[in-house]
């Protein structure tokens, strides 16, 4: 199944999250893939990601018959903040040229010559947006129009923040990547506004995030009745709402079983029930 942005570019609905992989990456990058993912995540920030090991995946992959055409590739410009001590950039060098040298940095990491999409990690504030941010958001523009990247996006974002970005951005974002906490109303805000600009809403951490949630009777009660684990009732539920879940488990079995989640129903019941668990559980 695929989703499609407002721009009219198709991206799988289920995603593999390569953060915290480190020297494992590439092993588990041709895992997922083996498995039946068509999309993989990652950053170029050496602190929490290893791109070069998903470049290492893919040519391994294409050796394999498993073309880059095929898979749909998306990485970050982390800022300096973000980074430690390894930048894929000239510290010094003003933002613009940081975002510039990062990306080309991608490509090679990941041998392309074009990313399927391009995300800012996230804003340099908790809200609103600085001076510093529009800078790299332009550069970011910048880069989708010279055809480097057939989509672009923000990762962290707050609600205000993504409304200034659609509202003042030359480029409103094609997708929205978010920690999604249950709550939260699953991020409710932020997904509110994706809806209403036709933005791709990816979540992330939601098992992680969720764990309180996912241990409720009446969680299991539903996956035991589907015959499925819990983690698949959550993935089937982010779905159908309209999100597209990240997984980043390095079980291969488990990678199975999470895109077997797509084929699940669940009820309205069911949906009523977990969209509000998080909320309920605060009371």
């Amino acid at each position: 199944m695929t989703l499609t942005a407002y721009n009219q570019v198709n991206i799988p609905s289920f995603m593999y999250g390569t953060a915290w992989k480190k020297e494992a990456t590439k092993g588990l990058v041709e895992k997922a893939v083996e498995a039946g993912f068509t999309a993989i995540d990652t950053a170029n920030q050496l602190r929490h990601y290893y791109e070069i090991g998903v470049g290492e995946a893919l040519q391994e992959l294409a050796k394999k018959g498993i073309k880059r055409e095929s898979l749909f590739l998306q990485t970050k410009f982390t800022s300096l903040d973000g980074q430690g001590d390894h930048t894929p950039y000239d510290r010094k060098a003003d933002l613009t040229t940081q975002v510039n040298q990062s990306i080309d940095s991608s490509l090679q990491h990941l041998h392309t010559d074009v990313l399927d999409s391009y995300v800012l990690h996230g804003p340099s504030t908790r809200h609103g947006l600085s001076d510093s941010d529009w800078e790299v958001w332009a550069a970011i523009e910048d880069q989708y129009k010279k055809g480097k990247a057939k989509m672009i996006g923000v990762s962290n974002v707050g609600a205000d923040q993504l409304a200034l970005l659609v509202a003042k951005g030359a480029v409103k974002p094609m997708v929205v990547q978010n920690r999604c906490y249950a709550v939260r109303g699953w991020d409710a805000e932020v997904r509110k506004i994706c809806r209403a600009e036709n933005i791709i809403y990816q979540g992330f951490s939601l098992l992680t995030a969720n764990s309180r949630e996912m241990s409720d009777a009446s969680v299991h009660a539903i996956a035991k009745r589907l015959g499925t684990g819990v983690e698949q009732v959550i993935f089937k539920f982010s779905m159908q709402i309209g999100m597209l879940p990240l997984t980043g488990t390095s079980d291969g079995k488990h990678m199975k079983e999470d895109l077997e989640a797509e084929k699940l129903s669940l009820t309205e019941e069911d949906m009523h029930l977990l969209e509000n668990i998080g909320l309920s559980m605060l009371h």
